[in-house]
C-alpha cells in the first residue's frame, strides 16, 4: 500500500512540474502587438465592417469597386491593412449576426490570444434580443493584417437545449424509419420461396413434357437409319406380301417401315 501511494505522489508530482514547464512567457513585443490587436479590433475593424454594412444598399461598395480598390479605401480611411474580400465575407457575417441580435447595442471588452501565426481577438458585443462575439484574426507579424472577421450569435440555454432535442429527435426518428424498412424487407422473404417454387415447378414441367418428344424422334430417326438403305429385303417383303394377296404386282402397297416382332 505505501508502494502505491508513493508511486501516486510522484506521478502527480511529475505531472506538476510538467504544467509549470508548459506555461509561455510573452515577451514584452508579443504582448504589445496583443494590445494593439485588441485596440485595432474594438476601434477600427469592427466600426469599419458596421460603417460598410450600414451603407452598402446604398454605396454598393461591392459592385462599384474591385477588392484591391476596397483594400486602398480600407487603409486610407480607416488604418487598416484588409483584403476586400474579407471585407464582403464580414459584412455578410454581420448583416445575419446583426439581424439574429436584434441589433447591436454595445461593443464590449476585447481579448486576444496567440495562436501560431495568428492573434485571435474576440470582443463581446451586447444586442437587443441576444448577445453575440465578434472574432477578429490578425497576422501575428509586424504587417498585423486582418486575416479574418466574423460576428458570432451566442445561443441562450433554452436554444440549446431544443437545438439538442431536435438533433436527438431526427437521430431516432432515422433509426425507427429505417428499422421500419428492414423489417419490411424480411417479412417479404416469405413470398419469396413460393415464387421460386413456382418458376421452379414449371421449368421440371416443360423439361418432363418435353423429354418423351425428344425419345420418340429418336426412335424414328433410328428406324429409318437401319432400313431405308435396305432396298433388297424390302424388295423381298413386298414380293410376298403381293404373292400373299394373290397380285403379281406391288403398285399397289408401299413398304414404309419394317419391324422385327418378337417370337416369345
Amino acid at each position: 500500500m505505501k508502494k502505491f501511494l508513493a508511486l501516486v505522489t510522484t506521478i502527480t508530482c511529475v505531472l506538476g512540474l510538467t504544467a509549470c514547464g508548459s506555461t509561455e512567457t510573452i515577451s514584452d513585443y508579443q504582448q504589445t502587438k496583443l494590445d494593439y490587436a485588441e485596440q485595432l479590433a474594438t476601434a477600427n475593424v469592427i466600426p469599419a465592417v458596421m460603417n460598410f454594412n450600414e451603407q452598402e444598399p446604398d454605396a454598393k461598395w461591392f459592385d462599384t469597386y474591385t477588392y484591391d480598390e476596397i483594400a486602398y479605401l480600407l487603409e486610407a480611411q480607416y488604418g487598416i491593412k484588409m483584403g476586400g474580400y474579407i471585407m464582403d465575407k464580414a459584412c455578410d457575417s454581420f448583416s445575419s449576426g446583426i439581424e439574429e441580435m436584434g441589433g447591436i447595442v454595445e461593443v464590449g471588452e476585447a481579448t486576444a490570444t496567440i495562436d501560431d501565426d495568428t492573434i485571435i481577438v474576440k470582443v463581446d458585443i451586447t444586442g437587443s434580443i441576444k448577445n453575440a462575439e465578434a472574432e477578429v484574426i490578425v497576422s501575428n507579424d509586424m504587417f498585423m493584417e486582418v486575416e479574418s472577421v466574423a460576428l458570432n450569435t451566442i445561443s441562450t440555454t433554452g436554444e440549446l437545449m431544443a437545438k439538442a432535442g431536435l438533433n436527438t429527435l431526427v437521430g431516432m426518428g432515422t433509426v425507427f424509419i429505417m428499422l421500419i424498412i428492414i423489417m419490411f424487407i424480411i417479412s417479404a422473404f416469405k413470398f419469396i420461396a413460393p415464387i421460386e417454387k413456382y418458376f421452379a415447378d414449371r421449368k421440371a414441367a416443360k423439361a418432363r413434357k418435353d423429354a418423351p418428344v425428344v425419345e420418340e424422334t429418336a426412335a424414328v430417326s433410328e428406324d429409318t437409319t437401319d432400313y431405308a438403305d435396305d432396298t433388297e429385303l424390302v424388295a423381298v417383303i413386298a414380293a410376298a406380301i403381293a404373292s400373299y394377296e394373290g397380285t403379281s404386282s406391288t403398285d399397289g402397297f408401299v413398304v414404309r417401315s419394317i419391324r422385327k416382332i418378337s417370337r416369345r
